[in-house]
């Protein structure tokens, strides 16, 4: 559900244009820091990442330690940018604080300590205690799924729950209202996404108790 998303932005850029520069962001919740380095920024700006927005990314993981990959979106799941809300626990906490006040276009290396990361345990390829490191490009940025306010205009009929149809009808006209339609394939993965995430007693229908609740899928 995404008001005037942004479509995707250049694949390249110049570095001779860019100013690199770094800024340090502090997860108040836990000790450790969060180094941020903006690669590319957009001249223009219109919306900047906050807590509860919907961001579409692509992002690859390494070790700090050795620079050896872990994660590459673009070679997981078909390779497709992947979808989540920010600052609600979808993704590691180094992320989440990483990504905000981020813009549509914008580029960013982003080092995270372990207690932000995978913690003493770890996960997968990334082994315990380890300082990580991820390349993140945002494609858009748009107002979160999850509010009571944006169910009320997707429940066209107003029985407090949503269809598959109701989901679709409502990307396409908010897409179209941003004047970036789409094809019926691209509302179509959306949209089944979505429901694979939130559709938990699987019954095709989004209920206001599933659709209000946010889902802990981490990295």
């Amino acid at each position: 559900m995404m008001s005037k998303l942004v479509i995707y932005t250049l694949w390249l850029f110049v570095c001779s244009q860019l100013s690199l520069w770094s800024v340090w962001a502090t997860a108040d919740e836990q000790d450790g820091e969060v180094k941020i380095e903006v690669l590319f920024k957009p001249e223009q700006c219109d919306k900047q990442s906050k807590r509860g927005d919907l961001m579409n990314v692509h992002y690859d993981g390494f070790l700090a330690k050795d620079g050896s990959q872990f994660y590459c979106s673009r070679s997981d799941k078909a390779g497709h940018p992947q979808w989540f809300v920010l600052g609600v626990g979808q993704v590691i906490k180094g992320l989440d604080v990483g990504m905000m006040d981020m813009c549509p276009g914008e580029k960013r290396k982003i080092t995270v300590p372990p207690v932000l990361a995978f913690g003493e345990k770890g996960k997968g390829p990334v082994p315990p205690n380890a300082t990580v490191v991820f390349e993140v490009e945002l494609y858009s940025v748009s107002r979160g799924p999850r509010t009571m306010e944006a169910f009320g205009e997707i429940d066209i009929d107003k029985d407090r729950s949503l269809t598959k149809a109701e989901v679709k009808e409502y990307l396409k006209k908010e897409y179209e209202k941003g004047g970036k339609p789409r094809d019926e394939a691209f509302y179509q993965k959306i949209m089944d996404d979505i429901f694979r995430r939130n559709d938990d007693d699987k019954d095709g229908l989004i209920s206001a108790n599933e659709y209000n609740i946010y889902k802990h899928d981490e990295l």
